[in-house]
Parts: structure tokens; sequence; C-alpha cells
């Protein structure tokens, strides 16, 4: 008897480690997140975000680029605060991949409840709601219901005037109908050293800056280290930042008409409020990345409006090196080359830092990021009122009737078909600079709008330096621009006073 007792103990003990070991006696994980009722008023459509970390006392912040960490989602629709949204493995998009597929251990976990009101990172965009930081020991098998209690704000960023920075900010006619809701824009402008002294009524060149990737109008420190000194520029941040990433100041069907809000609604509302010489050649524009992009996109846009762009390491200019695709290549496919091997997507020298396939997979859950930024822009609206697909998330495969509807932001491209018009115009106006072995493989597209522009007779200055994405930057380069900037406008000035003078004899 005491025998038998033994055995059927050993086994019942054998059967309960086995269910532990199998996650059988808990129920499966999922994460129940929530806003405090009141939290905010009446329906709302939201997503629930769980962000999962090693290492990051605030996940939300996430992703990292080159090191990605779990994530997961899950969109409510008509949602009230307090409401109970289950994040699970039946309705959860998640990267790596599925929410069963997590791999056991401990994490920092953090939540947000994206209401999407027109930030661009979920994790610190303005009103919406996230949870603190809690470490957890996970298994998707029998962790059951977690709980996460979004009872943080998020806040608009308080940046306040300083001496010599002064922000402006318009409520965008032209945005707000398109969203449907009041939009606003931003700027930071830097002023020069003596704008406040007399004469008041000396008028100053400017400088229209567009941030890279991630960057806004509250990076306007050392704004003024970027204008040359004679003459003096004002020198002006704007905020490219949208829901769906960076706006690149491209009217697009999915993110509005953010060009001509700028040209015809933020610029001249800054130039009526500062002493700008408002003509068209005291008028420049620049930046770096994402922000290089857009500086030339608003050049060869608008250009009767702009007088010059320095742009430096832009995104592709030339969709037939998409980051090293050419997208309008039949059987193209944004994970694999034709060799069937992985398509890498960033470098350091000769060590790949992220893939296309892991990167494409990172941004699933959540909105505006890199990849789906360039969706965002450069794709027509689809039946579901969502971007078109350049490539299927599942098999990396690019879709030529896309890819065709890219055709009209593919700035080379534009500029082939269109030189007979837009040439003359852009007479010593155009200024490009990238990296022999850009971080993203940005210089094969800047290589083909170098040789293109030059078999159509441009006088365009397009340079090719030793550098990364970002060691280009040299202070050399840096001082080859200001210097650059400070003799078109002295030129557009000279001009100006002789065909003035020239004027006046004649009359």
């Amino acid at each position: 008897m005491f025998h038998a007792m033994k055995t059927l103990y050993r086994t019942f003990a054998i059967s309960i480690l086995l269910s532990l070991a199998l996650g059988a006696i808990g129920e499966p994980l999922e994460f129940h997140v929530r806003t405090p009722r009141g939290a905010y008023s009446g329906e709302e459509d939201v997503r629930a975000v769980v962000y999962l970390s090693k290492s990051e006392d605030e996940p939300r912040f996430g992703p990292n680029w080159f090191a990605p960490e779990p994530c997961y989602s899950a969109k409510f629709v008509q949602a009230r605060a307090g409401a109970d949204l289950v994040v699970s493995e039946a309705n959860a998009t998640g990267f790596p991949g599925k929410l069963a597929a997590l791999e056991p251990g401990v994490y920092k976990v953090q939540a947000v409840v994206d209401r999407d009101l027109g930030g661009r990172a979920i994790g610190d965009s303005p009103g919406n709601f996230y949870s603190t930081t809690v470490s957890l020991n996970l298994n998707p098998a029998s962790s059951g219901a977690i709980d996460l209690t979004c009872d943080n704000k998020v806040d608009p960023p308080n940046v306040a005037d300083t001496a010599n920075v002064k922000v402006v900010h318009i409520q965008s006619k032209l945005l707000s109908n398109f969203y449907r809701r009041p939009t606003s824009m931003y700027a930071s402008v830097a002023l020069p050293a003596g704008y406040d002294q007399k004469p008041s009524a000396k008028k100053y060149p400017v400088l229209y800056v567009v941030p890279g990737f991630g960057g806004g109008y509250e990076n306007s420190r050392g704004l003024q280290s970027e204008a040359p000194k004679d003459p003096p520029f004002i020198v002006v941040m704007l905020d490219p930042n949208c829901p769906t990433g960076h706006s690149v100041f491209a009217d697009s069907e999915n993110n509005g008409p953010w060009g001509r809000a700028l040209t015809t609604e933020l610029i001249p509302a800054i130039e009526h409020r500062f002493r700008i010489d408002a003509r068209p050649q005291a008028r420049f524009v620049t930046g770096h990345s994402s922000g290089g992009w857009s500086s030339l996109w608003l050049q060869i846009t608008y250009p009767d409006f702009f007088g010059g762009v320095w742009s430096t390491s832009p995104d592709p200019v030339d969709f037939r090196d998409f980051q090293r695709i050419d997208i309008y290549a039949k059987g193209e496919n944004m994970f694999t080359d034709h060799e069937g091997k992985p398509r890498p997507l960033a470098r350091e020298g000769d060590r790949v830092l992220a893939w296309y396939k892991t990167f494409s997979d990172m941004e699933r859950p959540i909105r505006g990021e890199q990849l789906g930024s360039f969706e965002a822009v450069f794709s027509p609206r689809g039946p579901d009122g969502q971007p078109m697909k350049l490539w299927n998330r599942q098999t990396g495969a690019i879709s030529p009737t896309v890819a065709e509807a890219w055709r009209k932001y593919d700035i080379d491209s534009i500029l082939r078909a269109k030189w007979k018009t837009l040439g003359p115009k852009l007479r010593g106006k155009l200024h490009i600079f990238t990296g022999n072995e850009d971080t993203f493989y940005l210089e094969g597209a800047v290589k083909l709008l170098k040789k293109d522009l030059a078999s159509l007779g441009s006088d365009a200055e397009v340079e090719i330096l030793p550098g990364n994405h970002m060691t280009v930057m040299t202070q050399s380069l840096r001082n080859h621009m200001k210097a650059e900037m400070a003799r078109a406008y002295k030129e557009s000035v000279g001009f100006a006073r002789n065909y003035t003078r020239i004027a006046m004899t004649f009359n």
C-alpha cells in the first residue's frame, strides 16, 4: 500500500513538473491595456502598443533600428477611456513574430494607448497615454493576463522663446481641412547677432533647415552655426513630423498638402513676423538625410520660390537605386537580391547593421517609422484608406503598379522629364553632397543623379565625398556650404542693384 502510494505520488509530481515546463497549468500570455476612466471623452479609434525590452528603462521610446526588441499591438474601434484593450495572440500584430513565439524571460514592459493625434513617434506623441515600466518574467504559454494601466499622459514639448530663438506656431487651414481636425505647423527662428540693433529697416536672407527623420523644430540648438556670418542669415528650423513619419514637405494623398502649407502659410507667416528679405533669391533651403531629400524636393518643386538648395546625404533621389533596389525592375524583391540572398539596409564599413526583412517586420506593429514613411508619401491611398504597399510584407515582392505610382516623386526622373522647363530655373541652385560609403547605401542614387544632370548640361554641384551618412558632414564641408550660400546671396544682391541701375538709366 505504501509502495503504491509512493509510486502514485511520484507519478503525480512528475506530471506537475511536466505541466509547469510546458506551461499547461497557466493561461496564454495576453496584455490588458487601459487608460483611467475619463482620460479622454467619447469614443476613439485607438491602438494599444506593448513594448518589451531587456535593457531600456522606457521601452516606449523604441524601436532601436539596429537592435529592435519585441513589440505587439492591436487596434480598437470606438474605444472609451477605461475600456479593457486586450492584446493577445488572436489580434496582435507583433515583432519579431507571433506573441506565442515570444522568447521566455525577464522583460521591462511598457504600454501606450496611441490616439494618433498628430505626433510621429507613438511613445512620445502628445495626447497619448503610457504606463509605468514594470519588470516581468514572461512566458507566452503560461503568464496569463498582464494588466497595464496607462495613467501617464504625454504633454506637448515645452519649447520656450529665448533671446535669440523664437518659436512660430500657426494653425494650417490646408492641413486642418485634410486631417479634419485642427493641425498646427511649427518652426524655431534663430536670429543673428545684432538683429535688434538699429537700423531696424535692415532685412536678412533666410536659410530654411529641414531636419532628418525624427528631428523637429525643438532641435534648435546651434542653428546659427550652420549659417554664414557675412552676411548674417536668419535660420529657421522647420518641423516635418506627421502621423506617418516624415512629411518631407511633399503634397501626398496620405499625408496631405505639406508642401503647399509650407510655402503658402508657414513661410509667409514667418517672413511677415521677422525682418527677412522675402525675395526668392534670398530664400535658401538645406537639410540632411530625410531633410536632404526634402530640401531638394522643395527646390525642384518650387524652383521660383527658393534661391538655392544645399542637400546632404539625401534619401533616395533616384528610385532605380532605392538603397540598392531598382523598384521599377521586373520581379524585384525588397527582402532578397537576384541570388536570393538577404538584402542589407544599413552598414558600418563591411559590417551589416540592419536587414530589409527585419526592418520591415519591426515596423509592422507601429506607425511613423522610416519605411512606412516612404509609402505614406509616395504611394496612392488604397481602398482601405491606407497607403498602398510597395512590397508584400510576407514575401518582399514589389508591386509594379505601386512602383510606377512612385515615379512622380522620383527626383531624377522628374528632372530628366522636365529639364527643358526646370533647367533654366535651377541654374546655380543645386548643391548635393553624400558620402561614398553611406550607412544606408544612399550614394548609388546620388551617382545616378550626378551622371544624368551632367548629361543634361546642368551646372549642379553634386559631390561624392569620403565618409558615411554622418561623417561626410565635416567642418570643411560645412564651411564650403556656408561660403556658397553667402556668395549666392551677394550675387543676387549685386544683380538686383545692377538691374535697378540699368532700369533707372533707361527710364
